[in-house]
């Protein structure tokens, strides 16, 4: 498994991606959310990131983690590479190489948040809502340095 930048050529893929893991793992998002999400996804979000992307050996997207300012903003795996260490990888290549420190997650995602505080974060602090205003709540989690 490799990480390597993510180019326009791989958006297909990472939206097919994206919409398999949130069906996956974000079972509280309304199906109206989820088709709200998707073009926006594609469209702005993609490129207003340092976007990364897992490959198996044979040159397969099996995961992707896009990074701003420091702050991881998109963490998916393929729902059938889930537990195979892609996520480890993409958040260690997000922290060691991407400068990223801090994390937002939803609260209703309790695989995620577990994932994120084995991986040494913190919660700080929680929003009642989402980025798009919905009653989603998020957990604003930071890097500790304690091991």
């Amino acid at each position: 498994m490799r990480v390597e930048q993510a180019t326009q050529d791989d958006y297909s893929t990472l939206i097919q991606i994206w919409e398999a893991s949130v069906r996956a793992t974000h079972d509280f998002l309304q199906e109206g959310d989820i088709e709200r999400l998707r073009p926006m996804i594609l469209d702005q979000y993609f490129d207003a990131v340092d976007l990364r992307c897992a490959k198996s050996d044979a040159g397969e997207i099996r995961g992707f983690c896009g990074v701003h300012e420091g702050n991881i903003e998109m963490l998916f795996v393929a729902p059938q590479a889930r537990g195979s260490g892609i996520g480890r990888l993409l958040t260690e290549e997000a922290i060691g190489q991407q400068g990223a420190t801090r994390v937002d997650v939803n609260e209703q995602n309790e695989q995620a948040v577990g994932f994120y505080k084995r991986m040494r974060f913190r919660v700080t602090g929680r929003s009642p809502l989402d980025g798009q205003g919905k009653p989603y709540p998020l957990l604003h989690m930071t890097l500790s340095e304690d091991p």
